[in-house]
């Protein structure tokens, strides 16, 4: 016997009307009118008693609770049209959210039609791509609506017109307008204001981001006398022409001199260096003092000292040696050049006596299997896949059993000194309350053996991986720069694409196509137009934050500003029991005592420490002016002030040598003129003071605290 769902959807069929798909046409109804949203009855515990997967993620669960749950209320097949699924959104009855849904719109009338067929869920067609009409578009004026077209291409070559039930966001939508209801059968996008923006587009699982740039300025820019060096050059110039944004000129010496070597060794040029590289007259002189710098022990030392932030290198309580050994494997990576795709398997996969063994270490880092998975995906896929933990992930692919599966990857390992893999362990998937199978997230499932670790680590680590070498060229853009390609570094997604995604597939290319060398993708960087521009601005670039047409400076790293005291000052500092004059850069220990170290917002590698940074807050500024930080080296008897008035040094020579010192340059004119009056007729105590607030006035401006 035929139930009456069945017949009513064998009757459907019979008389030619096709067959409503549950997954396909009903989840993205609920999707556009909100209902599954995470503010409505997609959040965890639902709301109103009535539960459906954060954004149609569980097309099954969701059936199930329409259909079955509520004794046939929410679907009603003898009259459908009482049904509470169409009643509730339509406003026939009280609703907590409200009119979502038109009596006459294409929802309401889609809903009536499956429910009158049985609700069925068929399965019939499955999702291939999404397609989104424009990807780019370049408008002439404010104000201009931009139409928007969807359309989805499924499974065996059907494709269909969606842009009824899709979603369209602006991903800041006071610059972008978005005109399209939840039963409008068009959209169209209306830009606010000048500048690249993105627009989203979400049907189903798919997410597709389009471009909609309004120039700055109608006024054509000549670029083509521009220095173009290489291809990060002509992406970013590629970029301002369309934007209409000038760019500024290229940093004079004294400035790149700074600059480089900040960002490349996090340590000040000494003055000698300062006097011979402005001295040089090769043209070629930027080029030689990369490739120095790049080999140096300073930049060995500094990379070392990024990647332990990154992985969050620490001693385990009551366990320094594992640390040491570690941070010395990796400062050995780092100076001998090691592919990262090396260095990634083997901190992936390592196991023994973590005081021999330091890639080991690298899963002592946190407590459980599911922590090793989220450090994993930040550090390795540039993703924040906890955001899956609950739930499948609402701006993202990742699903619940993406999550779970790669905390199942890393759920047998045994994490005492001695690092090995267990003959068993598990984690639980939440949605299924069953142990997770092994998972390369939004990929494939793993064979569950101790194996696990090595698959993933290969899949990652191949030349075509979508993630990892994107990943780390956006940190080393980030380095550079001060601000990602993809801000924030750690959240690479569809809803949060690049300000240059061209760029960035074209950093990531060359990164593993030269073997996954940080030096190369460094100096490939480095030796750019783009990284080598003043940061004075123009009146057409001023308000650039994102583009790239002039430099922007950037705070330095607590550790570094540290150090940098400390050389220009000649006082060494001392930290816990590590000998006296060991920089802050290389201390293993982030926990070692360091009262300057925690005022100046040092990160403590307990949660991830990109973007994480004290420098500027008010204490921070605060301990500059007045603290023992910079006043008590500047009037250490032993200190380099003192030591060159005992010396008999003029004024003359100690302005300059302070000044090449802090700030990389010789005093200009005007601070010429003023310190040489103000040091003019005084007695030696008065002269000692003048000279102590000459440093200090150096050390408390901007253009020392920064990569200036």
């Amino acid at each position: 016997m035929i139930s009456i769902p069945g017949w009513l959807t064998w009757l459907a069929c019979a008389i030619g009307s096709p067959p409503i798909d549950f997954d396909t046409e009903i989840i993205p109804v609920l999707t556009k009118a909100g209902c599954n949203a995470g503010s409505c009855h997609g959040a965890a515990a639902g709301r109103g008693g009535f539960h459906l997967s954060l954004l149609g993620g569980d097309p099954a669960a969701d059936h199930e609770a329409i259909v079955h749950e509520l004794e046939g209320r929410r679907v009603n097949f003898a009259r459908p049209t009482e049904s509470l699924l169409l009643r509730k959104p339509t406003g026939g009855l009280p609703h907590q959210g409200g009119v979502v849904l038109d009596d006459d719109g294409l929802g309401a009338k889609r809903l009536l039609d499956w429910i009158s067929a049985g609700a069925p869920r068929l399965r019939n067609r499955e999702l291939a791509r999404l397609e989104v009409v424009p990807r780019r578009f370049v408008a002439n004026q404010a104000g201009t609506p931009i139409p928007l077209r969807a359309i989805a291409h499924f499974q065996g070559g059907e494709s269909v017109d969606v842009t009824e039930t899709t979603v369209f966001f602006a991903v800041d939508p006071a610059a972008v307008e978005i005109d399209g209801e939840t039963d409008a059968a068009t959209a169209t996008a209306t830009i606010r204001r000048p500048g690249q923006h993105v627009l989203i587009a979400r049907f189903l699982d798919q997410i597709v981001p389009s471009r909609l740039v309004l120039p700055y300025s109608q006024q054509a820019f000549d670029l083509s006398t521009e220095r173009s060096v290489n291809f990060v050059d002509e992406e970013i110039l590629k970029s301002l022409r369309e934007l209409g944004i000038a760019v500024s000129p290229p940093a004079d010496d004294a400035a790149f001199l700074r600059r480089v070597r900040l960002d490349l060794t996090g340590r000040l040029p000494a003055p000698e260096e300062v006097a011979g590289f402005l001295g040089d007259p090769d043209p070629n002189k930027r080029v030689s003092l990369i490739d120095r710098l790049l080999e140096s022990t300073d930049y060995a030392e500094f990379w070392t000292y990024r990647w332990a932030k990154l992985l969050r290198l620490q001693p385990v309580p009551n366990d320094s040696e594992g640390a040491r050994t570690y941070h010395r494997w990796l400062r050995d990576r780092i100076a001998g050049g090691a592919a990262m795709d090396q260095v990634a398997r083997s901190l992936l996969t390592a196991v023994g006596d973590t005081h021999e063994v330091g890639p080991a270490n690298f899963s002592r880092t946190v407590l459980d299997a599911r922590g090793q998975a989220e450090l994993v995906s930040q550090v390795f896929l540039g993703a924040r896949l906890q955001c899956a933990n609950c739930h499948n992930h609402p701006l993202d692919r990742w699903t619940q059993d993406d999550y779970h599966g790669l905390a199942a990857v890393f759920a047998r390992i045994e994490r005492d000194r001695v690092v090995r893999v267990a003959p068993r362990g598990a984690v639980t998937n939440p949605r299924t309350g069953e142990p997770a199978v092994p998972r390369i997230p939004g990929v494939r499932d793993l064979i569950d053996d101790d194996t696990a670790r090595e698959q993933f680590a290969q899949w990652l680590t191949r030349t075509n991986n979508p993630y990892f070498a994107r990943a780390i060229v956006n940190r080393l853009w980030h380095a550079l720069f001060g601000r990602g390609l993809v801000e924030p570094v750690d959240d690479l997604r569809a809803t949060n694409p690049a300000t240059h995604p061209e760029l960035l597939d074209r950093l990531a290319s060359d990164f593993a196509e030269h073997g996954y060398d940080l030096r190369h993708t460094l100096r490939l960087i480095a030796l750019s137009s783009t990284y080598a521009r003043s940061d004075s601005t123009t009146a057409n670039n001023a308000s650039d934050d994102r583009f790239y047409s002039h430099a922007y400076s950037r705070p330095l790293e607590p550790e570094v500003l540290a150090d940098a005291i400390a050389d220009v000052a000649g006082v060494p500092d001392s930290y816990g029991d590590e000998p006296i004059g060991t920089r802050a850069v290389n201390l293993i220990d982030p926990r070692t005592p360091a009262a300057s170290l925690d005022i100046l917002g040092r990160c403590s590698r307990q949660v991830s420490c990109e973007g994480d940074s004290a420098i500027g807050s008010l204490p921070a500024r605060l301990h500059q002016l007045n603290g023992d930080l910079t006043n008590r080296k500047i009037t250490a008897p032993a200190g380099r002030l003192h030591r060159l008035i005992a010396e008999g040094r003029s004024n003359e020579a100690i302005i300059r040598e302070f000044y090449l010192r802090s700030l990389g340059r010789l005093p200009v004119d005007e601070e010429a003129t003023f310190w040489r009056e103000r040091l003019s007729s005084l007695s030696s105590r008065e002269r000692e003071e003048a000279l102590e607030d000459l440093v200090w006035s150096l050390l408390n401006c901007r253009g020392f605290s920064t990569n200036h």
